[in-house]
């Protein structure tokens, strides 16, 4: 009896380890820029059965870790929520996270209330709040999800409740928003760059809890810039939602594609550029260094 009980906490222990693991790249020395790009791949991505708890699978892998930033980002996570096929509905007491279905429709639940919502939506999952997901059609959902912190540390906690069948409320009774071209607005020589572009500030510093400040929208057209611009209290994760453009960031200058996640550090220069025949779309993260820039950034008058 006592053997089982050694096998199965050793069990218990290496699943726990797996998971927290997740997201979490090893230490690294210098890097490229182009090394520092997360890169979508279908083919490196991991197979998860019953992600807390949740129905059928999801594949995904982190595109950027712990070490991405020098603030309290601790993943970006890329992904397919398979049919009938989602996240069971669980809590973070020290992070909260956002969910994107950038294509198709799922059921998005917080703290109990369950609505569908058509992509391109994201849902933001405070910190202490009750979450999750499910993907009910027979098509695959393309999924996001991005988590910070109060510190480095993830935490989780299932509540075994992989909803499926929940009841369905008509209006959402949570936090969403839609990735709407028709809701941005034109902005001139945005950051010192050149034509004009179309942005939207989606969420605000006041909605979160953590030192996550905002969610933008952005859409640059063929041959315009964005920046220079430098941001010292405040880093950014730039997802490329579609398009293909240049990403300068400090000394360096790479490539860009649909599916890239280029981060930026405090204080990094950063110009983008549409390089393409089409429109250079962003999902845009900022997270504070500390709670002191964040509240700055809450009380300042509405800039970019």
């Amino acid at each position: 009896m006592q053997t089982f009980v050694k096998v199965a906490l050793l069990l218990v222990s290496t699943v726990l380890v797996s998971f927290a693991q997740i997201g979490q790249p090893a230490a690294y020395g210098p890097q490229t820029l182009e090394q520092r790009i997360g890169h979508t791949d279908p083919v490196k991505a991991m197979h998860q059965t019953a992600v807390h708890d949740g129905a059928g699978a999801v594949n995904f892998r982190p595109l950027l870790g712990l070490n991405a930033v020098d603030t309290n980002l601790i993943f970006f996570h890329r992904g397919v929520i398979e049919p009938k096929s989602g996240i069971g509905e669980h809590f973070h007491n020290k992070c909260e996270e956002m969910f994107v279905i950038l294509d198709g429709e799922a059921q998005f639940t917080v703290d109990g209330h369950t609505s569908l919502l058509k992509g391109p939506v994201a849902v933001p999952d405070l910190m202490g709040h009750a979450h999750g997901i499910y993907n009910a059609t027979d098509k695959p959902v393309q999924w996001l999800n991005i988590n910070v912190g109060m510190s480095k540390a993830y935490d989780a906690f299932n509540l075994g409740d992989s909803r499926v069948g929940a009841a369905l409320d008509p209006i959402p009774q949570f936090i969403s928003i839609h990735f709407d071209r028709s809701l941005l607005k034109p902005v001139a020589h945005m950051g010192g760059g050149t034509g004009t572009v179309q942005y939207r500030r989606a969420l605000a510093p006041s909605v979160f809890s953590t030192t996550w400040s905002y969610v933008d929208h952005l859409l640059i057209p063929p041959g315009s810039t964005v920046g220079p611009a430098t941001k010292a209290t405040i880093s950014e994760v730039y997802y490329v939602i579609g398009g293909d453009g240049e990403a300068h960031i400090g000394t360096e200058t790479a490539a860009i594609h649909a599916g890239d996640t280029i981060p930026i550090r405090l204080d990094e220069a950063q110009t983008f550029r549409n390089t393409g025949s089409e429109p250079l779309e962003f999902l845009i993260v900022g997270v504070a260094k500390d709670f002191a820039a964040k509240d700055m950034l809450l009380n300042a008058p509405r800039a970019r």
